[in-house]
């Protein structure tokens, strides 16, 4: 039962994390039709994030950074709470508006990838990675929930209004 819980893991980390990886890469160094970070800078600036390199910093990091240590299970509480931070923000900044289904660019894409990383931040992320190769025991689950929350709150004075009034209109529109 152990292997075949970490190999499910396993495949799903490697899946998750890779193509979250991709996405901080169209960001970080502009491949696969990505903005590169002066233009996601640009795009910032235009949605309210202040200072918006800071911002793209939190993004490549989140994405790329976390889909790293997801896919290789290296640091996961870490790269798990980036990944969910970051998916976080996602979907209350760009996709909460458009509804749930990805072909009109709603949240359906970014709160799978959230849901990913929430599972594998709670769970840990199995025997075939390197945390349980190099012997990395770091509290799991506690350290995963407190940089979570704090992934999150660092936009929350930006966007708790911004979600109130995605939350209004999302509404309205169904009305």
């Amino acid at each position: 039962m152990v292997s075949t819980l970490s190999l499910g893991l396993l495949i799903l980390r490697l899946v998750a994390g890779l193509t979250l990886a991709a996405h901080g890469a169209q960001k970080l160094f502009g491949w696969f039709d990505g903005p590169g970070p002066t233009k996601l800078a640009q795009g910032f600036e235009k949605q309210g994030f202040k200072p918006a390199w800071l911002w793209v910093f939190f993004v490549i990091l989140g994405e790329f950074g976390g889909g790293l240590s997801l896919a290789f299970g290296f640091l996961t509480p870490l790269g798990a709470a980036g990944a969910f931070g970051t998916m976080f923000m996602a979907i209350v900044k760009s996709h909460w508006k458009n509804g749930f289904w990805n072909s009109k660019r709603g949240l359906e894409f970014p709160l799978s990838l959230l849901s990913i990383a929430l599972a594998i931040g709670l769970i840990g992320p199995g025997s075939y990675s390197l945390d349980a190769f190099f012997g990395i025991a770091l509290p799991e689950t506690l350290l995963f929930c407190v940089l979570a929350v704090a992934s999150v709150t660092r936009g929350a004075d930006v966007d708790v209004a911004l979600l109130v009034r995605s939350c209004r209109h999302w509404i309205r529109g169904r009305s």
